[in-house]
């Protein structure tokens, strides 16, 4: 049996760790972290579980770590990539030092991006391959103003970017044999934000997030909100809402209020 070879970004814990033991009966794979000695030892784990695992240590925040992982996408014979790593980051722009944007954005967002132009000409070329990008339910709260929500302002930009970027993918790769998902798990119990996050009511397992993840892809979904029943229904609202701004506001002439206000 044919085995797929899967790459995956921040598998040295949490949620690419969750995947890579979830795959690991059916992938090969190339690991992807800053932290050497833990992919070592997670390839190890999966040796033993009969899956050949390459180390490849990068940092995402970094051009040169970028570089590194889309030289290796190069190669062509990717055909399941994850791309998972990123960087909580809380905190008013205003306190937020202007140097740290660049490599927060590079790793929350651009190195998404770029890994997943990196992969698709192997993954056409054979008419196979999945993309899976990991965003956050923080993606749509731009508009939320509840008080136990902290400051979020990078973060969500950068995420809500992984999001629409995935589903615009999603169309554009409507007639072809790639599957694409999104997913925007709510809290998770992961080391995420420097710090082990013990389960409380309102986090969910790693291992449940993957578990919904490619149960998702089963059903087809290009969306998955591992937490929400009636997730057809809530994106069906979605999509009638972006439909209203889109087209509704395209329009030659401004709308009445601004007329009358101007008017006043």
């Amino acid at each position: 049996m044919t085995r797929t070879l899967a790459l995956i970004t921040g598998a040295s814990s949490g949620i690419g760790l969750a995947y890579a033991r979830a795959l690991a009966a059916d992938c090969d794979f190339v690991l992807v972290a800053r932290r050497r000695d833990r992919l070592a030892d997670l390839a190890d784990e999966l040796r033993d579980a009969g899956a050949a695992g390459d180390v490849l240590p990068a940092d995402l925040s970094t051009r040169a770590g970028v570089a590194a992982v889309t030289e290796r996408l190069a190669a062509g014979d990717v055909r399941l990539l994850i791309s998972n790593a990123g960087a909580s980051g809380s905190g008013r722009l205003t306190e937020t030092d202007p140097a740290d944007i660049d490599p927060f954005l590079t790793l929350n967002g651009v190195a998404t991006f770029e890994l997943v132009r990196a992969a698709l000409p192997g993954m056409l070329v054979a008419d196979e391959g999945t993309i899976i990008t990991v965003a956050s339910l923080l993606a749509f709260s731009a508009g939320q103003t509840d008080e136990h929500l902290r400051p979020r302002t990078l973060y969500a930009a950068a995420k809500a970017a992984i999001v629409a970027f995935t589903r615009t993918l999603t169309g554009e790769l409507a007639d072809t044999a790639i599957r694409t998902q999104v997913v925007c798990p709510g809290m998770v119990a992961t080391e995420f934000g420097g710090g082990t996050r013990r389960p409380t009511p309102f986090t969910m397992s790693a291992k449940g997030v993957v578990q919904a993840s490619l149960a998702g892809l089963s059903l087809g979904e290009s969306i998955c909100i591992p937490g929400l029943e009636d997730q057809s229904a809530v994106l069906d609202l979605l999509v009638t809402a972006e439909s209203a701004l889109m087209f509704d506001g395209n329009r030659p002439v401004t709308a009445t209020r601004y007329l009358q206000s101007a008017d006043s």
